[in-house]
């Protein structure tokens, strides 16, 4: 259960016990990884118990999947340093999700309760079969077969107000341009470590891919800034074109 509420958000705050568990990490950890500087500060509350947020449990996440791709702690710090301060939860998902997108498939076998867990809140019948539409998540008998490196991002986009097949589309396009990205990057650096022994491949793959990441997603967030700004200002013209033509044949009539 989560201790208070946010006042300026309304997202419920948690203790450090209850960040550390939904992470599935130690308190110990959890105060490291704040000392090192990963983390930003908590809310002080009343006796001076630190309240953390969705943004706190979105680092965690992060900086796990960065394990995953086997950084070292000083390259996690470099990375993370790079990030704004201020970026939402959402913001730090999306970035998850790229860095999770290097490493190769993670499908894990849970039980109904693991996976209530490991998505941080309870799943319906509802909320699974949204999953499976997704492809995070297959039954097998008792238990489920698990994207776990798509799990978060998928339970999160169980609250976006889009219909599942505007979901599964949109999750289509990405994967054809993200695919094509990939290969043209990967035809620009073929050539670049055709004469280097294996050993210089591996160390300047494991340099890139960070550098490689960050790039794309800065790269896709400003372009879909500038589509949205793009889209409103569309409908604030049609809008207005709507407002004078009416009011012609207001005149007319």
């Amino acid at each position: 259960m989560t201790t208070d509420t946010d006042r300026d958000t309304g997202e419920p705050t948690l203790t450090i016990d209850e960040l550390a568990a939904r992470a599935g990490m130690t308190v110990r950890t959890v105060r490291f990884y704040g000392t090192k500087g990963l983390l930003p500060p908590p809310v002080l509350g009343p006796r001076r118990v630190g309240h953390y947020g969705q943004q706190h449990l979105a680092r965690l996440a992060l900086i796990e999947e960065l394990q995953h791709q086997g950084m070292t702690l000083a390259a996690i710090e470099r990375y993370m340093e790079q990030l704004p301060a201020d970026l939402s939860h959402h913001d730090l998902a999306i970035h998850r999700a790229v860095v999770a997108s290097w490493a190769p498939d993670t499908v894990e076998t849970l039980t109904a309760e693991e996976l209530g867990r490991r998505a941080g809140r309870p799943l319906g019948e509802d909320d699974v079969e949204r999953l499976a539409a997704m492809g995070v998540v297959r039954p097998d008998g008792d238990a489920f077969r698990v994207d776990s490196g798509l799990l978060r991002l998928a339970v999160q986009l169980l609250d976006v107000p889009l219909s599942e097949a505007v979901i599964l589309a949109s999750r289509q396009v990405l994967i054809k341009h993200s695919r094509a990205a990939a290969h043209e990057l990967s035809q620009l650096f073929r050539g670049e470590v055709l004469e280097r022994d294996e050993e210089d491949v591996k160390s300047l793959s494991a340099y890139m891919q960070p550098l490689v990441v960050q790039a794309l997603l800065t790269t896709f967030q400003r372009s879909l800034k500038e589509e949205v700004h793009q889209w409103l200002a569309d409908t604030h013209t049609e809008s207005r074109g709507d407002t004078r033509t009416g009011s012609q044949e207001g005149r007319s009539a």
